[in-house]
């Protein structure tokens, strides 16, 4: 083992009931470098990144630690050997302080006391190390995101940590967010600190990354150095093949007015929200975060209640007063978190998408199991789901996959009009992405009206025929897609009194 190597994996195999998970790969990682870890949902990313924090053993394979070959039986194991994680969605307890949270399970304790002053200290300077301005007496759960994260990494560092591992750290975080992130690692590579992170977002890698390794269907592909391999070529290791058009967007004959808002309001969230969509078009709606975007339209599909304003379906004024109105009218929501609000994590999948059609599917007192069964494994099948069968649990599939089954139950039913997507690919690894956006382009052929709401610019400019942009709860103008920039984009997310379009 090279002196200037702290971490090495060698022939790791790591298997599941009925899967190879992790088949004989490898990793090196260097003193004080930033490592990114690439590849497609289910490629084996995460799994690998627990046997090297000692949640998983190794049924094959080495892992050698400053030279010396290590075999962890726990996350304790490795945590004493300075080795964190720090996970896309936080552990921390929310109830706590952020004190205790940093502190949990190794807190300073002096004749039987816990010395609360000295860890409140010790926190703030942590704390300090990480730009933070929030205080170490507040509580965990009423942080954002991105402070929790903070709260992480501290905890992380708390343990004289080596080596730090981040699992998609900018998946939930705004863009200001993840350059606040970006500085936390360059500070952290610049003490010397040996850093990991997991990411689908190719600016991540290109922005902190001296080295990229490459994974692909639990294997190990290649390591390349980031400043010598073209997005392209390290598209095509992810992927196995080349993404020659990462927007498949189909050339489409735009019909007919389906969609209308008119002065759509709710206060404190959004007012007067009016924009149009027409068959076999993809309306692009994005903004910052707290734009309004997502309220707008939780309101239109029931979720929640607008205070005033028109929702217009073929013409016809929609009284929508839950998301059942919403889904008889036609108007389908796929939401931005398809863990909690697009799926049933511990349901098989064809139990998934047939929900929302049981009432087609009765029988008697009963369903008819042999057509839900059917219809269930032709809807993955239209959306190329890889799964083993219908009855494998949501929870079982990678991100991307989990949303083709949102998308399948979508498709399931047969009166959709409107489609909305919402950040339908975060979170998707780049293979997946181009096959959302080529069901997407399909739809569109079809004559559904689709609204991408989106935060992702080369998605929003890559795939929209006009793009909606919204600031503060307003929309602010509505671009056609010729005159799109993501100067002008950006120019209207800003601005600080929104105008009606």
């Amino acid at each position: 083992m090279s002196e200037d190597l702290i971490l090495e994996l060698k022939g790791i195999t790591k298997i599941f009931p009925g899967v190879k998970a992790l088949n004989n790969v490898q990793f090196q990682l260097r003193r004080g470098e930033v490592h990114a870890l690439m590849g497609e949902n289910g490629a084996g990313k995460s799994t690998f990144i627990k046997v090297i924090t000692g949640v998983h053993a190794a049924e094959e394979g080495h892992m050698y630690l400053n030279g010396q070959e290590v075999h962890f039986k726990g996350t304790q194991d490795a945590q004493a050997a300075g080795i964190a994680a720090v996970y896309q969605i936080p552990t921390s307890y929310p109830e706590l302080t952020v004190t205790e949270n940093i502190f949990i399970g190794h807190e300073i304790i002096k004749n039987g006391m816990i010395q609360w002053n000295e860890m409140n200290k010790e926190a703030e300077k942590l704390l300090s190390r990480l730009h933070a301005t929030f205080k170490v007496t507040e509580e965990v759960g009423a942080l954002t995101i991105a402070q929790q994260q903070m709260v992480e990494i501290a905890k992380a560092l708390s343990t004289n940590a080596k080596i730090i591992l981040l699992d998609e750290p900018t998946a939930a975080l705004t863009a200001n967010e993840s350059e606040e992130l970006y500085t936390i690692v360059d500070e952290l590579h610049a003490q010397g600190v040996s850093i990991i992170f997991i990411s689908h977002r190719m600016e991540d890698m290109y922005r902190l990354a001296q080295r990229v390794t490459v994974f692909r269907d639990s294997q190990y592909v290649g390591t390349y150095d980031v400043d010598e391999i073209t997005e392209p070529e390290l598209i095509k290791a992810m992927v196995g093949r080349e993404i020659t058009d990462m927007y498949p967007k189909p050339q489409v004959t735009i019909g007919k007015e389906l969609f209308r808002l008119e002065n759509l309001s709710r206060t404190g969230y959004f007012k007067n929200v009016s924009l149009n969509v027409h068959a076999g078009e993809i309306i692009g709606l994005t903004g910052l975060v707290g734009a309004g975007r997502t309220e707008t339209f939780q309101c239109v599909c029931g979720i929640e209640r607008a205070e005033s304003g028109k929702i217009i379906l073929e013409g016809k004024e929609l009284k929508i007063r839950n998301p059942r109105d919403a889904m008889k009218a036609g108007l389908i929501l796929l939401p931005e978190d398809r863990r909690r609000q697009g799926l049933i994590m511990s349901w098989g999948l064809g139990d998934n998408v047939t929900l929302p059609i049981q009432d087609e599917l009765a029988k008697g007192f009963f369903n008819d199991v042999q057509k839900e069964r059917e219809l269930s494994k032709q809807y993955l099948e239209d959306v190329d789901t890889k799964a083993v069968s219908i009855f494998d649990k949501a929870s079982t599939l990678s991100g991307g996959n989990q949303q083709k089954v949102v998308v399948a139950k979508a498709l399931a039913q047969k009166n959709m009009k409107i489609v909305i997507m919402d950040e339908p690919t975060k979170g998707v690894d780049v293979g997946a992405k181009a096959e959302i956006y080529a069901i997407m382009g399909d739809l569109a052929k079809k004559g559904y009206g689709i609204i991408l709401i989106s935060s992702d610019m080369p998605e929003v400019l890559g795939m929209s025929d006009r793009i909606y942009v919204m600031c503060k709860g307003r929309v602010t103008g509505c671009l056609d897609i010729k005159e799109a920039t993501q100067e002008k984009i950006l120019e209207l997310a800003m601005e600080q009194t929104g105008r009606e379009v």
